[in-house]
C-alpha cells in the first residue's frame, strides 16, 4: 500500500507539472490579477456644492490620461516622474497637464441630482501620497449641483477593463454630506449608487465582494481545497477553518483600517508558499504512511482530542491565515486610518468570505469522507491528487511572484 501511494504522487506531480510548465513561458499570472482601486471620499463643498476626494494610482492614471502611443508630453512627464520616485515631480508632471487629467477623470467619474448632472471643477492641484505601496495622486473636484436636494448619485467607470491596462478595478467611496454617513464599493457590475440608499444596500455591496473575492481568488480557494484534503476527521476541519477565519479575520481588519502595512510583493509570495505547504503537509503523510495517512496518532486528552500532528497543523493554518487577512485586505484595497464609516462594512466583506468558505466546506468534506470509508483506495488517490495539484500550482505562483513582484 506504501509502495502504491508514492506511485499515486509521482505520477500526479508528473503529470500537472507537464501540465502547467507552459504558465512559467507565458509571463506572470497572479491569482488575483492586476487590478487596482480608486478611492473617492464625498464631503460637503463650498457654496453648497459637493466635494470628492478623489485618489487614484498614479503610473496607471498617466497611462490611461495621456497619448502613450504618440509619446505625448504628459506621458513622457509623468513616466520619467514615476521613474525618479520624486513626488514633487510626479505632481509638478499633473498639474502642467491638469487639463487632460481632469477631463479623464471627469469623463468616468459623475456625480448627478434628481437625474441632473453636476459639474465638475478642480481644487487646487494635485498632491501626491501613497497606497498599498505604491503612488496614488489625490484631485479635488468640486460638483455644482441643482438646490433643494438631499441624495445624489455617483457613478465610476474609471479605469475598465476595455482600457486593457488593468481588470476588475474597485471604488471605495465613503461619503459624509446632507447629515447622511456610509460607504460603499463600485465596480463594473455596479458602477453606481446613491447617498440615499439603505444601510442593507450598502452591506450587500460588501457581502457580495467578499463572495466574489473567494470565489475568483482562486488561491485562497486552492488553500481551502488542501485543508479539507488533509483533515482526517470532521472535528480537524472545523477546527482549521476556525484558526483560518480568526487569523485572517484580525489582520484583515487590522490591514483594511490602516493599522499593519506589509507590502504586497511580501504577502503574495507568502500565501502561494502557504498552499504549497499545507498541500504538501498531505503529501507528505501519505508518503510516510500510505493509506494510513489518514489515521490517528494518539490524541491528547484536551478537549478538542487533537494528536500531535493535528495540533501542530492547526498551528501552521493559524499562522498562514495570519497573513492571507493582508490579502484579502489588500485585495479590497482599503488602507485607511480607523473609520467608523467603513467598520462595518469591513466586517460585513469578511461575512461574506466565511459564507462562501464554510458552503465549500459543507459540500467538499462530507464527499470526501463518504468516498473515505465506502472506497479507501479512490479516497487515497482523490486526496493525492488534489494535494499534488494544489502544491504544484502554489510553488508555480511563488516562483512567479518573487520573479515579478
Amino acid at each position: 500500500m506504501l509502495q502504491r501511494a508514492r506511485s499515486v504522487i509521482f505520477v500526479t506531480v508528473a503529470g500537472i507539472a507537464a501540465a502547467v510548465l507552459t504558465l512559467l513561458s507565458a509571463g506572470p499570472a497572479f491569482a488575483h490579477g492586476f487590478t487596482s482601486t480608486v478611492y473617492v471620499h464625498i464631503t460637503a463643498g463650498d457654496e453648497g456644492r459637493v466635494r470628492t476626494a478623489v485618489e487614484l494610482e498614479y503610473d496607471l492614471l498617466v497611462v490611461s490620461a495621456a497619448d502613450f502611443e504618440n509619446n505625448d508630453p504628459l506621458y513622457r512627464a509623468g513616466t520619467a516622474a514615476f521613474d525618479d520616485g520624486d513626488t514633487e515631480r510626479q505632481a509638478a508632471a499633473l498639474d502642467t497637464h491638469a487639463a487632460s487629467v481632469v477631463q479623464y477623470v471627469t469623463g468616468r467619474l459623475s456625480v448627478t441630482a434628481d437625474g441632473r448632472a453636476c459639474a465638475p471643477a478642480p481644487v487646487g492641484g494635485f498632491t501626491m501620497g501613497r497606497q498599498e505601496g505604491v503612488p496614488y495622486a489625490k484631485l479635488l473636484l468640486d460638483w455644482a449641483c441643482p438646490q433643494g436636494r438631499a441624495e445624489h448619485e455617483v457613478r465610476s467607470v474609471l479605469f475598465p477593463d476595455t482600457e486593457g491596462y488593468v481588470k476588475g478595478t474597485k471604488t471605495i467611496v465613503t461619503y459624509e454630506i446632507d447629515g447622511r454617513s456610509g460607504s460603499a464599493a463600485l465596480d463594473a457590475a455596479r458602477p453606481s449608487f446613491s447617498t440615499g440608499q439603505s444601510w442593507y444596500e450598502r452591506f450587500w455591496e460588501f457581502f457580495r465582494l467578499g463572495a466574489e473575492h473567494l470565489l475568483t481568488g482562486i488561491d485562497h480557494v486552492l488553500f481551502l481545497l488542501a485543508l479539507i484534503a488533509g483533515s482526517r476527521r470532521l472535528r480537524e476541519i472545523v477546527l482549521a477553518a476556525t484558526s483560518f477565519t480568526l487569523a485572517h479575520s484580525v489582520t484583515f481588519m487590522l490591514a483594511a483600517l490602516g493599522l499593519v502595512d506589509v507590502p504586497a510583493r511580501v504577502v503574495e509570495p507568502v500565501i502561494a508558499l502557504s498552499i504549497a505547504v499545507v498541500a504538501g503537509w498531505h503529501l507528505w503523510r501519505i508518503w510516510r504512511r500510505g493509506g494510513h495517512a489518514t489515521d490517528l496518532e494518539t490524541a491528547g486528552h484536551s478537549h478538542f482530542s487533537l494528536d500531535r500532528a493535528g495540533w501542530t497543523r492547526l498551528g501552521v493554518v493559524f499562522c498562514f491565515g495570519l497573513v492571507h487577512g493582508l490579502g484579502f485586505a489588500g485585495a479590497l484595497g482599503i488602507n485607511e486610518a480607523w473609520s467608523w464609516t467603513l467598520l462595518w462594512s469591513l466586517l460585513v466583506f469578511n461575512v461574506g468570505i466565511e459564507v462562501v468558505q464554510l458552503a465549500i466546506v459543507a459540500v467538499v468534506f462530507p464527499l470526501l469522507i463518504v468516498l473515505r470509508h465506502r472506497v479507501p483506495k479512490a479516497g487515497l488517490w482523490t486526496t493525492g491528487t488534489i494535494a499534488a495539484g494544489v502544491s504544484v500550482m502554489g510553488l508555480i505562483w511563488f516562483v512567479e511572484r518573487v520573479i515579478w513582484p
